[in-house]
């Protein structure tokens, strides 16, 4: 999925001074609950892996398969089955607390081993002289419900990575239910922690988040699923990242009106519950620090994010550069004409 492929938009610059140094394309859709877009940037119609932006659909199919019920979990436990944490002490517990519950070990985890993203927590590891283990990984939270989910349908949960395993089927059957795409033709690959990780276009994901956000279009099984799994990200956005990170802090200023997941390679998906829409992102080139500010830029000309919340997040939606002794070099910008230019309505 290269430039020419995706096009996008030149629409994040980055300053140096008073010039512009580079730019980052975005490709970006959003999509209300019918189908119909109201923004288009770029080839919305090419597929793009989502990565980790898929976790809410994919904690969602453990929730619609009775993990909830079957092992009393918590919404603080379903928030970090949607997560990309950032391995503080309370995620870390959650994850454990989730693996207890099914009578697992964290060597039944396949998602890998690093530090964890968070410096604080990091560093304290390190202090203590504690190697990190499968639950610092910041995927930890998802694999852990996938077990949940194994164990719910009498599964192998040594093989729960495999395309081919129950846990996996019923997840990507789900995902592709919720896109509107299918499954057994989309391009399925291998993700950084190890599951299979499929690529469908914008269009078809900006209109899951609208489905997620608007709970319609799915059967009531699986709607009730993305309830349990929104309210719990919306009451716990602190286990859905970290402290400081973009997706709690949007989820926080918003108060409830976003539900906010981003994946690797510069991915965001935004489900907008006050306007009724679900958004896609790709900044195409794969630079993460594009992302906040055009995701933010986005949801403004959508009317999607409250001004209170957008007030809060200015660290976000205009992140200053800074030099090595910290003064100001250059700041990131969202050009918001280009945005405004890409809506349909």
């Amino acid at each position: 999925m290269n430039d020419r492929e995706l096009g996008g938009v030149a629409a994040i610059e980055i300053r140096r001074g008073e010039n512009v140094e580079s730019w980052h394309r975005i490709a970006a859709c959003a999509s209300d609950a019918s189908g119909s877009v109201l923004l288009a940037m770029g080839e919305i119609d090419r597929p793009v892996f989502l990565r980790s932006a898929a976790k809410p659909f994919i904690a969602a199919a453990a929730i619609a398969a009775g993990v909830r019920e079957a092992f009393g979990l918590s919404m603080e436990e379903i928030a970090v089955m949607a997560a990309s944490h950032s391995g503080e002490p309370y995620h870390v517990a959650a994850v454990r607390s989730i693996l207890q519950k099914v009578d697992l070990d964290e060597s039944a985890l396949q998602c890998g081993t690093h530090l964890p993203l968070d410096e604080r927590s990091a560093h304290e590891v390190i202090r203590a002289g504690v190697q990190p283990s499968s639950v610092h990984d910041n995927c930890s939270g998802k694999h852990a419900g996938i077990l949940a989910l194994t164990r719910v349908l009498g599964a192998d949960p040594a093989s729960y990575r495999e395309p081919d395993h129950p846990a996996q089927r019923a997840i990507l059957d789900l995902c592709a239910r919720a896109c509107n795409d299918d499954a057994d033709r989309w391009p399925v690959a291998v993700d950084g922690c190890g599951i299979p990780v499929f690529a469908t276009p914008l269009r078809n994901a900006a209109l899951a988040f609208a489905r997620f956000a608007s709970l319609q279009g799915l059967p009531d099984r699986e709607l009730q699923a993305f309830v349990v799994v929104r309210d719990a990200m919306l009451s716990h956005p602190e286990y859905v990242a970290g402290t400081g990170q973009f997706d709690t802090r949007l989820m926080a200023a918003a108060g409830g009106a976003v539900a906010s997941k981003v994946g690797a390679e510069g991915v965001s998906g935004v489900a907008s519950m006050t306007a009724g829409l679900g958004f896609a992102l790709k900044v195409v080139d794969g630079a993460s620090r594009a992302r906040p500010p055009a995701v933010l830029a986005g949801l403004r000309v959508l009317g999607a994010l409250p001004e209170s919340a957008q007030a809060e997040l200015t660290d976000f939606s205009e992140p200053i550069i800074y030099t090595r002794k910290g003064a100001r070099a250059g700041e990131i910008r969202a050009r918001t004409g280009a945005f405004s230019e890409a809506l349909t309505g």
